[in-house]
């Protein structure tokens, strides 16, 4: 295929992941403004009274970062497990495996579905935020990279989970099993410096707490983890995702019938 005519199969896959879930908006895009307006109240509001300050901040601005990087995850990685086991189950997955179009053009469509889902509940979960606290960016380079570098991870790992899952209870067991566990324990709630030096160690194997305290340090100016290593973590394991994806996708594993 020509370089246009890959450009043509790859909007084609994007415009369909985005008018499947801006469809279904009220499934897909509202709960994230309710659940995050929730986690305001309770912990920035209710529980953040008590705390006090964190990091040099108000207990509010300290998770207002980690929260709005929740939903990215969270919808990023939502997004590509459901679209692609969707085209998985009824088949039509199999229509674009023995189509010209390259693989990784395959891949990028479905995963810049995903990221374009993750920004735009950042956008809608940053507005509900400023209700209850004021935002000040620290750096909007790193903001827009880190964001954008996480919506991309977790649009991978979701495509993988896609890939291996059997049924719709599935795609269900890694977000609860694995994905909440590591937001909750990355960071988002409390600072690392909390933390005995072991579970501070041990805390340095989730991917999560390194999305989370680069995401921070472009919006208040503080992290725990060093922001070089934040970002060249967070590009090993986009390198790994993506080339395991690619694995995937060239040998047809669980996907050809």
């Amino acid at each position: 295929m020509s370089l246009a005519e890959q450009y043509i199969a790859f909007m084609t896959i994007v415009r369909k992941e985005i008018k499947r879930y801006l469809r279904i908006w009220t499934q897909t895009l509202l709960p994230s403004a309710i659940t995050m307006s929730l986690y305001f109240v309770i912990f920035g509001t209710l529980i953040g009274s008590r705390i006090g300050e964190m990091g040099g901040f108000s207990y509010m601005q300290f998770v207002v970062p980690g929260l709005i990087m929740m939903a990215i995850v969270t919808n990023s990685y939502s997004n590509v497990v459901s679209s692609f086991f969707g085209s998985k189950f009824n088949n039509s997955v199999e229509e674009l495996l023995v189509s010209p179009v390259p693989n990784y053009v395959i891949l990028m469509g479905y995963v810049t579905g995903g990221v374009t889902r993750g920004l735009f509940v950042a956008i809608v979960v940053t507005l509900v935020s400023l209700f209850f606290t004021e935002l000040h960016i620290h750096s909007y380079l790193v903001v827009v990279v880190i964001v954008l570098m996480t919506s991309v991870l977790f649009a991978l790992a979701g495509f993988i989970n896609a890939v291996y899952a059997n049924s719709f209870d599935d795609i269900s067991i890694v977000p609860t099993f694995v994905l909440t566990p590591l937001i909750y324990l990355g960071g988002v709630f409390y600072s690392m410096d909390l933390l005995p030096e072991f579970w501070a160690n041990v805390s340095r194997l989730n991917p999560l707490v390194y999305v989370v305290n680069a995401f921070r340090y472009g919006m208040l100016g503080v992290s725990d983890v060093s922001l070089t290593v934040s970002f060249a973590m967070i590009a090993f394991f986009t390198v790994v995702a993506f080339s395991y994806s690619m694995h995937l996708l060239n040998t047809g594993k669980r996907l050809r019938q």
